[in-house]
Protein backbone atom coordinates (compact mmCIF):
# COMPACT_ATOMS: atom_id res chain seq x y z
CA UNK A 1 0.00 0.00 0.00
CA UNK A 2 1.65 3.24 -0.83
CA UNK A 3 -0.42 6.40 -0.01
CA UNK A 4 -1.16 9.58 -1.96
CA UNK A 5 -2.85 12.28 -0.48
CA UNK A 6 -5.01 15.14 -2.77
CA UNK A 7 -6.31 18.40 -1.93
CA UNK A 8 -9.23 20.04 -2.90
CA UNK A 9 -9.52 24.06 -5.39
CA UNK A 10 -11.75 26.26 -5.34
CA UNK A 11 -15.61 25.35 -5.00
CA UNK A 12 -15.16 22.79 -2.18
CA UNK A 13 -16.29 25.82 -0.10
CA UNK A 14 -19.58 25.90 1.81
CA UNK A 15 -20.77 27.74 5.25
CA UNK A 16 -19.92 25.33 8.22
CA UNK A 17 -16.63 23.90 6.84
CA UNK A 18 -14.36 23.57 9.86
CA UNK A 19 -16.50 23.54 12.50
CA UNK A 20 -14.46 21.24 14.64
CA UNK A 21 -10.52 22.54 13.58
CA UNK A 22 -10.86 26.16 14.35
CA UNK A 23 -10.79 25.08 18.30
CA UNK A 24 -7.91 21.98 17.67
CA UNK A 25 -5.92 23.94 15.28
CA UNK A 26 -5.95 27.60 16.81
CA UNK A 27 -1.90 28.19 16.12
CA UNK A 28 -2.52 27.48 12.40
CA UNK A 29 -6.54 29.11 12.27
CA UNK A 30 -6.43 31.95 15.02
CA UNK A 31 -5.36 35.38 15.00
CA UNK A 32 -2.53 34.72 13.66
CA UNK A 33 -4.18 33.35 10.13
CA UNK A 34 -6.75 36.57 10.68
CA UNK A 35 -3.65 38.88 10.59
CA UNK A 36 -2.38 37.74 7.25
CA UNK A 37 -5.73 37.54 5.85
CA UNK A 38 -7.30 40.70 7.37
CA UNK A 39 -10.80 39.25 8.12
CA UNK A 40 -11.52 36.93 10.57
CA UNK A 41 -11.42 33.33 9.14
CA UNK A 42 -13.56 31.53 11.85
CA UNK A 43 -16.36 33.79 11.24
CA UNK A 44 -16.24 33.57 6.86
CA UNK A 45 -16.04 29.62 7.59
CA UNK A 46 -18.60 29.18 10.24
CA UNK A 47 -21.71 32.28 9.58
CA UNK A 48 -20.83 32.99 6.03
CA UNK A 49 -22.77 34.47 4.40
CA UNK A 50 -22.30 32.37 1.30
CA UNK A 51 -21.73 34.83 -0.85
CA UNK A 52 -19.01 36.06 0.80
CA UNK A 53 -17.29 32.65 1.61
CA UNK A 54 -17.83 32.06 -2.62
CA UNK A 55 -15.69 34.91 -3.53
CA UNK A 56 -12.70 33.84 -4.77
CA UNK A 57 -9.84 36.18 -2.92
CA UNK A 58 -11.87 34.57 0.22
CA UNK A 59 -12.94 31.01 -0.84
CA UNK A 60 -8.89 30.28 -1.98
CA UNK A 61 -7.45 30.88 1.45
CA UNK A 62 -9.90 30.03 3.28
CA UNK A 63 -9.92 26.29 1.69
CA UNK A 64 -6.45 26.23 2.02
CA UNK A 65 -5.92 26.67 6.06
CA UNK A 66 -8.54 24.24 6.63
CA UNK A 67 -7.45 21.50 4.49
CA UNK A 68 -3.87 22.24 5.64
CA UNK A 69 -4.91 22.28 9.66
CA UNK A 70 -7.13 19.08 8.65
CA UNK A 71 -3.54 17.39 7.31
CA UNK A 72 -1.41 18.63 10.13
CA UNK A 73 -3.91 16.97 12.32
CA UNK A 74 -3.86 13.20 10.55
CA UNK A 75 0.19 13.75 10.18
CA UNK A 76 0.42 14.40 13.67
CA UNK A 77 -2.07 11.49 14.81
CA UNK A 78 -0.38 8.75 12.17
CA UNK A 79 3.07 10.16 11.58
CA UNK A 80 2.44 9.48 8.28
CA UNK A 81 4.42 9.63 5.29
CA UNK A 82 3.10 9.60 1.98
CA UNK A 83 4.34 9.02 -1.37
CA UNK A 84 3.20 12.09 -2.72
CA UNK A 85 0.24 14.54 -2.83
CA UNK A 86 -1.46 16.38 -5.11
CA UNK A 87 -4.05 18.88 -5.36
CA UNK A 88 -6.76 20.91 -7.52
CA UNK A 89 -5.45 24.00 -8.65
CA UNK A 90 -5.20 26.01 -5.12
CA UNK A 91 -5.13 22.22 -3.63
CA UNK A 92 -1.55 22.21 -5.42
CA UNK A 93 -0.33 24.97 -3.06
CA UNK A 94 -1.59 22.93 0.01
CA UNK A 95 0.02 19.58 -1.16
CA UNK A 96 3.29 22.02 -1.27
CA UNK A 97 2.71 23.20 2.01
CA UNK A 98 1.87 19.75 3.37
CA UNK A 99 5.61 18.29 1.92
CA UNK A 100 7.33 21.92 3.46
CA UNK A 101 8.34 23.33 0.34
CA UNK A 102 6.59 26.64 2.14
CA UNK A 103 5.46 27.33 5.45
CA UNK A 104 2.16 27.70 6.52
CA UNK A 105 1.88 31.48 7.06
CA UNK A 106 4.11 32.43 3.61
CA UNK A 107 1.53 30.02 1.96
CA UNK A 108 -1.24 31.32 3.34
CA UNK A 109 -0.07 34.90 2.00
CA UNK A 110 0.91 33.32 -1.67
CA UNK A 111 -2.77 31.98 -1.98
CA UNK A 112 -4.58 35.38 -0.16
CA UNK A 113 -2.62 37.06 -3.05
CA UNK A 114 -3.67 34.58 -5.88
CA UNK A 115 -7.17 34.91 -5.20
CA UNK A 116 -6.85 38.75 -4.85
CA UNK A 117 -5.31 38.80 -8.37
CA UNK A 118 -7.58 36.27 -9.83
CA UNK A 119 -10.81 37.96 -8.55
CA UNK A 120 -9.31 41.49 -10.50
CA UNK A 121 -8.72 40.16 -13.52
CA UNK A 122 -12.02 37.80 -13.38
CA UNK A 123 -13.76 41.62 -12.96
CA UNK A 124 -11.70 42.92 -15.46
CA UNK A 125 -13.69 40.77 -18.47
CA UNK A 126 -17.00 39.06 -18.86
CA UNK A 127 -16.15 35.41 -18.53
CA UNK A 128 -16.86 32.12 -17.24
CA UNK A 129 -16.47 28.52 -17.28
CA UNK A 130 -18.62 25.26 -18.74
CA UNK A 131 -18.49 21.61 -17.80
CA UNK A 132 -18.64 19.48 -21.63
CA UNK A 133 -20.86 16.27 -20.73
CA UNK A 134 -20.05 13.39 -23.17
CA UNK A 135 -16.73 14.76 -24.52
CA UNK A 136 -13.40 13.83 -24.61
CA UNK A 137 -9.98 15.90 -24.29
CA UNK A 138 -9.33 15.59 -28.09
CA UNK A 139 -13.20 16.43 -29.24
CA UNK A 140 -12.57 19.24 -26.71
CA UNK A 141 -9.95 20.74 -28.35
CA UNK A 142 -11.44 20.63 -31.55
CA UNK A 143 -14.34 22.79 -30.22
CA UNK A 144 -12.21 25.24 -28.61
CA UNK A 145 -10.13 25.64 -31.79
CA UNK A 146 -13.73 25.78 -34.10
CA UNK A 147 -14.49 28.67 -31.15
CA UNK A 148 -10.86 30.11 -31.42
CA UNK A 149 -11.10 30.02 -34.99
CA UNK A 150 -14.12 32.09 -35.76
CA UNK A 151 -12.31 34.79 -33.02
CA UNK A 152 -13.30 33.60 -29.88
CA UNK A 153 -11.60 32.61 -26.65
CA UNK A 154 -12.32 29.12 -25.85
CA UNK A 155 -10.17 27.18 -24.00
CA UNK A 156 -9.56 24.08 -22.13
CA UNK A 157 -9.32 24.49 -18.40
CA UNK A 158 -9.71 21.41 -16.51
CA UNK A 159 -9.17 18.18 -17.30
CA UNK A 160 -10.35 16.37 -14.39
CA UNK A 161 -11.69 12.68 -15.43
CA UNK A 162 -12.93 10.46 -18.08
CA UNK A 163 -15.60 12.38 -19.70
CA UNK A 164 -15.14 15.53 -17.27
CA UNK A 165 -13.34 18.50 -19.49
CA UNK A 166 -14.03 22.03 -18.22
CA UNK A 167 -13.62 25.09 -21.01
CA UNK A 168 -13.08 28.56 -19.78
CA UNK A 169 -13.88 31.78 -22.24
CA UNK A 170 -15.67 34.61 -22.62
CA UNK A 171 -19.70 35.05 -21.77
CA UNK A 172 -19.94 35.25 -25.56
CA UNK A 173 -18.06 32.02 -26.01
CA UNK A 174 -20.21 29.65 -22.97
CA UNK A 175 -23.78 31.46 -24.98
CA UNK A 176 -22.30 29.73 -28.07
CA UNK A 177 -21.55 26.33 -26.91
CA UNK A 178 -24.91 26.44 -25.24
CA UNK A 179 -26.50 27.29 -28.52
CA UNK A 180 -24.48 24.91 -30.70
CA UNK A 181 -24.08 21.83 -28.28
CA UNK A 182 -26.40 19.24 -30.41
CA UNK A 183 -24.68 20.39 -33.38
CA UNK A 184 -20.55 20.25 -31.86
CA UNK A 185 -21.96 16.60 -30.65
CA UNK A 186 -21.82 17.48 -27.17
CA UNK A 187 -24.25 16.30 -24.81
CA UNK A 188 -24.26 18.73 -22.57
CA UNK A 189 -23.26 22.04 -21.79
CA UNK A 190 -23.20 23.12 -17.79
CA UNK A 191 -22.47 26.68 -17.06
CA UNK A 192 -20.45 26.83 -14.10
CA UNK A 193 -21.01 29.21 -11.22
CA UNK A 194 -17.52 30.93 -10.78
CA UNK A 195 -16.44 34.34 -10.93
CA UNK A 196 -14.36 34.32 -13.92
CA UNK A 197 -12.43 32.02 -16.71
CA UNK A 198 -9.70 30.85 -14.37
CA UNK A 199 -6.88 28.41 -16.43
CA UNK A 200 -6.95 30.10 -19.12
CA UNK A 201 -5.91 33.69 -21.22
CA UNK A 202 -8.24 35.83 -19.13
CA UNK A 203 -6.05 35.39 -16.20
CA UNK A 204 -2.87 36.78 -17.78
CA UNK A 205 -2.90 39.81 -15.23
CA UNK A 206 -3.07 37.31 -12.16
CA UNK A 207 -0.18 35.40 -13.57
CA UNK A 208 1.93 38.56 -14.15
CA UNK A 209 1.34 39.86 -10.34
CA UNK A 210 1.90 36.25 -8.71
CA UNK A 211 5.02 35.39 -10.44
CA UNK A 212 6.12 38.66 -9.12
CA UNK A 213 5.56 37.01 -5.70
CA UNK A 214 6.62 33.83 -6.58
CA UNK A 215 10.25 35.24 -7.26
CA UNK A 216 10.81 36.19 -3.44
CA UNK A 217 9.49 32.86 -2.01
CA UNK A 218 11.32 30.96 -0.19
CA UNK A 219 11.37 27.37 -0.85
CA UNK A 220 12.72 24.18 0.49
CA UNK A 221 13.21 20.97 -0.05
CA UNK A 222 10.15 18.57 -0.52
CA UNK A 223 9.46 15.82 2.30
CA UNK A 224 7.74 13.63 -0.55
CA UNK A 225 7.12 14.51 -4.07
CA UNK A 226 4.10 17.16 -5.02
CA UNK A 227 2.62 16.69 -8.65
CA UNK A 228 1.91 20.03 -10.66
CA UNK A 229 -1.34 20.75 -12.22
CA UNK A 230 0.58 22.19 -15.43
CA UNK A 231 3.10 19.18 -16.27
CA UNK A 232 1.31 16.50 -14.42
CA UNK A 233 4.79 15.09 -13.20
CA UNK A 234 6.43 15.70 -10.24
CA UNK A 235 7.75 19.24 -9.12
CA UNK A 236 11.36 20.30 -9.20
CA UNK A 237 12.95 23.20 -7.58
CA UNK A 238 14.11 24.60 -10.25
CA UNK A 239 10.95 25.46 -12.14
CA UNK A 240 8.65 25.75 -9.12
CA UNK A 241 7.93 29.15 -9.01
CA UNK A 242 7.38 29.12 -13.15
CA UNK A 243 5.17 26.35 -13.26
CA UNK A 244 2.45 27.71 -10.44
CA UNK A 245 2.67 31.31 -12.22
CA UNK A 246 1.68 28.89 -15.73
CA UNK A 247 -1.16 27.58 -13.70
CA UNK A 248 -3.04 30.52 -13.93
CA UNK A 249 -3.24 30.46 -17.53
CA UNK A 250 -3.27 26.66 -18.70
CA UNK A 251 -4.73 23.49 -17.94
CA UNK A 252 -5.37 21.64 -14.80
CA UNK A 253 -3.88 18.12 -15.79
CA UNK A 254 -5.38 16.27 -12.63
CA UNK A 255 -6.12 13.18 -14.13
CA UNK A 256 -3.26 12.73 -16.29
CA UNK A 257 -1.83 13.94 -12.76
CA UNK A 258 -3.78 10.52 -11.18
CA UNK A 259 -2.45 8.63 -13.95
CA UNK A 260 1.34 9.67 -13.26
CA UNK A 261 0.51 8.77 -9.25
CA UNK A 262 -0.69 5.41 -10.11
CA UNK A 263 2.40 4.92 -12.20
CA UNK A 264 4.58 5.90 -9.33
CA UNK A 265 2.83 2.96 -8.04
CA UNK A 266 0.43 5.12 -5.50
CA UNK A 267 -2.74 2.88 -5.24
CA UNK A 268 -4.57 4.78 -2.28
CA UNK A 269 -5.66 8.07 -2.08
CA UNK A 270 -6.74 10.38 0.70
CA UNK A 271 -8.95 13.46 -0.09
CA UNK A 272 -8.06 15.50 2.77
CA UNK A 273 -10.10 18.94 3.27
CA UNK A 274 -13.83 19.91 2.61
CA UNK A 275 -15.74 17.93 0.39
CA UNK A 276 -14.87 14.66 -1.40
CA UNK A 277 -14.43 16.19 -4.91
CA UNK A 278 -11.07 14.66 -5.02
CA UNK A 279 -11.63 11.23 -3.72
CA UNK A 280 -14.03 11.18 -6.55
CA UNK A 281 -11.93 11.91 -9.43
CA UNK A 282 -9.38 8.98 -7.97
CA UNK A 283 -12.48 6.88 -7.95
CA UNK A 284 -12.96 7.78 -12.30
CA UNK A 285 -9.52 7.61 -12.98
CA UNK A 286 -7.63 5.12 -11.02
CA UNK A 287 -9.02 1.94 -11.67
CA UNK A 288 -9.05 -0.39 -8.46
CA UNK A 289 -7.63 2.23 -6.27
CA UNK A 290 -8.77 2.75 -3.13
CA UNK A 291 -9.97 6.04 -2.07
CA UNK A 292 -10.68 7.59 1.34
CA UNK A 293 -12.15 10.94 2.67
CA UNK A 294 -10.32 12.87 5.41
CA UNK A 295 -13.60 16.25 5.19
CA UNK A 296 -13.53 16.71 8.83
CA UNK A 297 -11.77 15.13 12.38
CA UNK A 298 -14.22 12.24 13.03
CA UNK A 299 -13.10 10.74 9.63
CA UNK A 300 -9.52 10.50 10.75
CA UNK A 301 -9.48 7.33 12.92
CA UNK A 302 -11.92 5.80 10.67
CA UNK A 303 -9.62 6.02 7.49
CA UNK A 304 -6.66 4.96 9.40
CA UNK A 305 -8.14 2.00 10.69
CA UNK A 306 -8.72 1.04 6.91
CA UNK A 307 -5.45 1.71 5.58
CA UNK A 308 -4.03 0.00 8.04
CA UNK A 309 -6.17 -2.95 7.54
CA UNK A 310 -5.35 -2.54 3.61
CA UNK A 311 -1.73 -2.74 4.24
CA UNK A 312 -2.05 -6.27 6.58
CA UNK A 313 -3.76 -7.61 3.65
Amino acid sequence: MTVGILFPGQGSQFVGMGADLFDARPDLLGIGADRVLGFSLRSLCLEGPDEELTRTEHAQPALFALSYALWAELERVSGMQPAGAAGHSLGEYTALAAAGVFEYEAALRLVALRGRAMARAADAEESGMAALLGTDRDMAEQICETRRGEGGRLQIANVNAPGQIVVAGGRDDIAWLEMNASDLGVRRVIPLNVAGAFHSGFMAPARAELAVALESALIEPARFHVWSNTTARPHDASDLGALLARQLVEPVLFSDTLVDMSAHGIDTFIHVGPGDVTGGLARKTVEGASVHIVSNLEDIPSVLDAVVTIDRS
